[in-house]
């Protein structure tokens, strides 16, 4: 998903021997791609259900409480599971229920039963969970160690262009004029993706890699005997995290609806293809941050961000023509360190709490299942414009944390 994290880099096993890891590194950065195209993909469906099964903005925004809400729900038992059978069956585990859930479209499209639209992606974001939660330890130790931090930006480049690339599919399957009005190219792209999944689980059975403990990610310096939620640091960016991740999921949820809305000009394969941009824009605006954090502390850079993203979004508030749409594009540049930077200060100095702390600000991405439905509740009674206050406020609370939220404090 445009949503995967940037942890906080951590030491390689010892015992890992010197070795090619080439063909595992690419299986597990399929992984990036795999969660970002399922991502591009939701945004398009939105506005494709709202027309074909003649639902409100609001009840299609179930569709992101679904994706999200398995998140916030699979995120502990996933790594429980992975704890006992390790990352590898928990990325085979993923696969299947992303597959299955893929698989499932197939008969929802044919009952055009909306509620079985929900079920299907349940299940199909609850295997991204799994792929999440171990993805990013497995980029770190597929090589040298002082490469790491390379070959984890590299994987984060094709969660980018997997975003990118949904849609675009969807703009050309799901509104072209043969399919504007019926399910056929939902089905159609699922079963693909499905079987491209499952291709890649089998990729992964047949291949060895290394196991990872948590034993060996932390050193047994940095332990730490203050209680996990002692630390402001950690309890900020949860709330930091929430705030954010409903920010960037209601943007994206609506984005075709505010270009569609009178006085726009732009039709639904427009804004599907200015959505595409908006999520080049947000690779791009992930490599310019990653480069001025050499210059710049990340919680000023988050803080400058967060302000640029609350300016923008009085604009689209509160404008009609194309400058509103152009400024809620550039919000996508502006958003792309967000998550990444709150997600590394809210685990910094946390010593052998890192792992657990991760866990709970993986899920307080549950902010991303509930805001988008009152967005559309506002977008059905008001206005879409009207609607965009909320991802206002959410950029306040993010530059809160920036400015302050992020110290860690001493007791």
């Amino acid at each position: 998903m445009a949503l995967s994290t940037t942890p906080v880099s951590v030491a390689t096993p010892k015992n890992v021997p010197a070795q090619n890891y080439t063909i595992p590194l690419i299986l597990v950065t399929s992984l990036f791609f795999l969660w970002g195209m399922a991502y591009g993909l939701l945004d398009v469906l939105n506005k494709h259900f709202q027309e074909t099964l003649n639902i409100t903005t609001a009840r299609s925004t179930l569709l992101q409480a679904a994706y999200f809400g398995a998140y916030f729900l699979i995120a502990l038992p996933a790594g429980f599971f992975m704890n006992k059978f390790g990352y590898k069956r928990g990325i085979i585990l993923g696969l299947l229920l992303y597959a299955f859930g893929a698989f499932l479209f197939y008969p929802a499209a044919q009952q055009s039963d909306f509620n079985f639209f929900l079920i299907a992606l349940f299940i199909l974001a609850s295997g991204l969970g799994c792929l999440e939660t171990a993805a990013n330890p497995y980029v770190t130790v597929l090589g040298k160690p002082e490469s790491s931090e390379f070959r984890l930006n590299l994987s984060q480049c094709f969660n980018g262009v997997g975003s990118f690339i949904g849609p675009i599919i969807g703009a050309n399957l799901f509104f072209g004029s043969k399919n504007s009005g019926n399910l056929d190219s939902v089905k159609m792209v699922y079963l693909v993706i499905g079987g491209m999944v499952l291709i890649i689980a089998f990729l992964f059975f047949r291949t060895h890699l290394p196991e990872i403990k948590e034993s060996k990610l932390v050193s047994e310096k940095s332990l730490d005997v203050k209680p996990l939620f002692k630390h402001k640091n950690f309890t900020g960016a949860i709330v930091a995290q929430f705030f954010y991740v409903a920010a960037q999921v209601g943007v994206a949820a609506l984005f075709i609806n505010y270009c569609t809305a009178p006085g726009k000009g732009i039709n639904n394969t427009e804004a599907a293809y200015l959505l595409g941009v908006g999520m080049i824009l947000f690779t791009i605006g992930r490599f310019v941050g990653t480069g001025l954090m050499k210059i710049i502390a990340p919680n000023k850079l988050l803080t400058i961000y967060a302000i640029a993203n609350i300016i923008l979004s009085v604009v689209v508030v509160s404008g009609t023509g194309l400058f509103s749409v152009y400024s809620l594009i550039a919000v996508f540049f502006f958003e792309s360190i967000m998550f990444p930077t709150i997600f590394a200060l809210g685990v910094k100095d946390l010593g052998h709490h890192t792992k657990k702390a991760s866990s709970f600000i993986i899920m307080s991405i549950v902010g991303g299942a509930l805001v988008p439905f009152i967005m559309g509740k506002i977008t059905d009674n008001y206005s879409v414009n009207l609607a965009y206050s909320i991802p206002l406020v959410c950029f306040i609370v993010v530059a809160w944390y920036g400015w302050k939220g992020y110290k860690i404090l001493e007791e």
